[in-house]
């Protein structure tokens, strides 16, 4: 069941979009529960884990994207789209990985839409895997908790949200195994996530776990081709 939060100072608006959220989800078929909150500190106090989370930017007290920065600290993989009556804050986006941006008034098929791609994504994150073998056992590996992998010879330490996971592989096995799954080789010992790019340059790409990959000169141009690919199909502003 999803878990979503709409948050908005103004009550009726925040009223009128939780009911069509749940109205457009219930055509879907999609069992929710949504929450509603009128400041940015209430949501913050929440104890729940919220999947998708609708947030107006303009509020007194603590503004949307303020309140995003923190709540992105604490869950940095859920989905965040910010509604807003103003185009100004929608760069200001980037930095908190916003899945959408939606201008009010929201058009119905415009949000439907955006539900459509945000649903699908969680359920992406919670069914894919891989399943590698170490020491005659198997091992399933959920690539959203991957960052990336880096290729010593046939020996690859997977770097992710639980640590490193060493096992025996050769590179082209894994690549075959990742192809259309948003991983790019973009140096002969790494294979990066690029779901968790966060800034790059010639050189080298950092993630968002702080850490620096190297890019290889000749692979670069179809590194910026397939983030910027991955970016806009989960979403992103471009």
């Amino acid at each position: 069941m999803l878990s979503i939060a709409v948050c908005d100072d103004e009550v009726i608006e925040c009223c009128n979009m939780a009911k069509r959220i749940k109205d457009i989800l219930e055509d879907m078929k999609i069992p929710c529960i949504i929450r509603q909150f009128q400041s940015g500190r209430e949501l913050l106090q929440a104890l729940e884990s919220f999947d998708i989370v609708f947030l107006d930017i303009i509020m007194q007290d603590l503004d949307g994207m303020k309140t995003a920065q923190i709540f992105r600290e604490k869950a940095f993989d859920k989905i965040i789209i910010f509604i807003s009556s103003s185009r100004e804050y929608v760069f200001d986006a980037y930095d908190v990985e916003a899945f959408q941006y939606l201008l009010k008034p929201v058009d119905n098929r415009k949000l439907k839409k955006v539900l459509q791609k945000a649903v699908l994504k969680t359920e992406k994150h919670s069914q894919e895997f891989i399943i590698v073998s170490r020491e005659r056992q198997k091992k399933k590996l959920f690539l959203d908790d991957i960052y990336y992998f880096e290729i010593k010879g046939r020996v690859v330490d997977v770097h992710g949200t639980e640590g490193i996971f060493t096992y025996y592989e050769q590179i082209g096995e894994l690549e075959n195994k990742l192809r259309d799954k948003d991983f790019f080789r973009c140096h002969k010992s790494y294979l990066i996530n690029l779901k968790y790019v966060d800034v790059y340059n010639r050189q080298e790409v950092t993630l968002e776990n702080g850490e620096a990959i190297a890019i290889a000169k000749r692979r670069y141009d179809k590194f910026v081709q397939a983030v910027l690919k991955a970016m806009r199909e989960n979403g992103g502003i471009l």
